[in-house]
């Protein structure tokens, strides 16, 4: 804690140098938007040290009324005292919250992809129970959804359906998605009865800005083909539709929602950059060896990460032991409760290391 008052005091000195050179308003516009952005993340945590040094002095005059002769005095300094040292708890431990590393990506919107995977027809199916989830969890949130690539199958769900989903802060609160999802029921196909187990994966990447990602054409393999409705039918007379296969990777991204071809190609290049950036995090992760791996999971997507029981009406998140009893509420999109969860764990796993890491620095 010593050490993070001395990082307050200096973030507090950088705060008060920062206005000082905006109020002469000199420098160049980059200088100065950049210093602008510097100043609006040191704001906060400065605001709430001055609110720490301000309820530290009343405090202290708090234990010195305690010592008056006047018992009324003392009985006012006492229950002063008694709030004043929660709100100062409560304060510290939302300013290390405030301190932890921000994840650049937060506020930036998300491609998603979900697949059918083990499981056959009721897989796809079960792939298509998830998008309209988000497609409902969206609509609470007032977030837009466009679908950019999707191959229906003939009972109503998806092999693949890719889309990009647009609002405030919208990867903050779905990054954790991002793994294999498993459900038990009894499938539409099934005529015993039998309980069925089926996967879908879901892959969640922030959306990329065009100059984060350097493609080089020659390595691109671009197609066109006819775009397709429910159940694989042709539903454009011109091969609107564009697949890029990215060669030294091999990864491969098409779009079909748009009926110009360049536009298509537009959003599929978009996807492409979105999946090398997020291989390359992956690939620099495993580099590294970083020993921390947060209590919510890396997020790859051979993860099994939740479970939607049916005969039992419950969801489990298998990351942090998290359990609702009302599947139907939650795949009509009721996720806060969960993504809360997972947010607050991913919270306190940080918190627990950069705890460490000041332990370390101070002894």
């Amino acid at each position: 804690m010593d050490y993070m008052m001395e990082r307050l005091k200096a973030m507090k000195k950088r705060l008060e140098d920062i206005d000082k050179i905006l109020a002469q308003g000199e420098g160049d516009y980059k200088t100065l938007a950049a210093l602008s952005k510097e100043r609006a993340g040191l704001a906060t945590p400065v605001e709430m040290y001055d609110r720490i040094q301000a309820m530290e002095k009343s405090i202290r005059d708090d234990r010195e009324m305690l010592k008056d002769s006047d018992a009324d005095i003392r009985e006012m300094a006492k229950a002063d005292l008694q709030e004043l040292e929660a709100k100062l708890e409560q304060t510290k431990k939302d300013l290390q919250l405030e301190l932890l590393p921000k994840d650049e990506n937060d506020e930036r919107n998300v491609l998603m992809e979900i697949r059918g995977a083990a499981g056959g027809d009721e897989a796809n199916i079960f792939a298509g129970d998830l998008f309209r989830m988000y497609e409902h969890y969206a609509d609470k949130k007032n977030w837009k959804i466009k679908v950019l690539d999707s191959q229906p199958t003939a009972l109503g769900g998806y092999s693949l359906v890719s889309f990009l989903v647009e609002g405030k802060g919208v990867y903050s609160r779905l990054k954790f998605e991002s793994g294999a999802h498993r459900v038990q029921r009894v499938p539409v196909t099934e005529a015993n009865g039998r309980i069925q187990t089926s996967t879908a994966t879901v892959l969640v990447m922030p959306e990329i800005e065009k100059v984060d990602i350097e493609i080089n054409p020659a390595d691109l393999s671009i197609d066109t083909y006819h775009s397709s409705g429910a159940g694989g039918q042709n539903v454009n007379k011109t091969e609107s539709a564009v697949r890029i296969t990215h060669k030294p990777t091999g990864i491969v991204v098409s779009c079909q929602v748009e009926r110009s071809q360049m536009q298509n190609k537009e959003m599929a290049m978009e996807m492409l950059k979105a999946k090398l950036q997020s291989k390359y995090e992956s690939e620099q992760e495993e580099k590294v060896g970083t020993e921390r791996r947060l209590k919510v999971g890396t997020g790859e997507r051979n993860e099994r990460i939740r479970t939607y029981n049916y005969p039992q009406n419950r969801v489990t998140d298998h990351r942090i032991g998290y359990t609702m009893l009302n599947l139907p509420r939650f795949m009509d999109g009721d996720l806060d409760d969960l993504l809360d969860a997972l947010r607050e764990a991913d919270q306190t796993d940080k918190l627990q290391e950069e705890t460490r890491r000041l332990q370390q620095q101070e002894s």
